[in-house]
């Protein structure tokens, strides 16, 4: 992050929680299925799990989304290329914040008079 790159944590709702508490500037994006039906379908589908297993991650992911009020954006993935451009457009979105910017772009800001003589 100090170095101007993007990083993307796949993280729980109370993950996300404690890295905005650590950084205040850091946006939570909530991706969501189109439905608990196509949740519990895309599981099957992958063949990775039994049904027992299949049924917990239903389950947890129904606590999961008691949550979704809290992130900053929400991205249904309904159809895959949608919610991918979703997520780029967040990505370059978040990149123009002003504290962005200014961090990237310090030398020019400074000689543009954008910071103050304590930036």
């Amino acid at each position: 992050m100090q170095s101007g790159k993007d990083v993307i944590l796949e993280i729980d709702w109370q993950g996300a929680r404690q890295i905005q508490q650590l950084i205040p500037s850091a946006i939570w994006i909530f991706i969501l299925p189109p439905s608990i039906q196509a949740l519990e379908d895309r599981l099957r589908k992958r063949a990775q799990d039994d049904e027992a297993t299949i049924q917990k991650r239903v389950m947890a992911a129904k606590d999961e989304l008691t949550h979704v009020a809290e992130a900053n954006y929400l991205v249904i993935n309904d159809r895959f290329e949608q919610a991918l451009q979703d997520l780029s457009q967040l990505v370059l979105a978040s990149r123009l914040r002003s504290q962005s910017q200014l961090a990237r772009h310090h030398q020019l800001a400074k000689e543009l008079g954008a910071l103050s003589s304590g930036n």
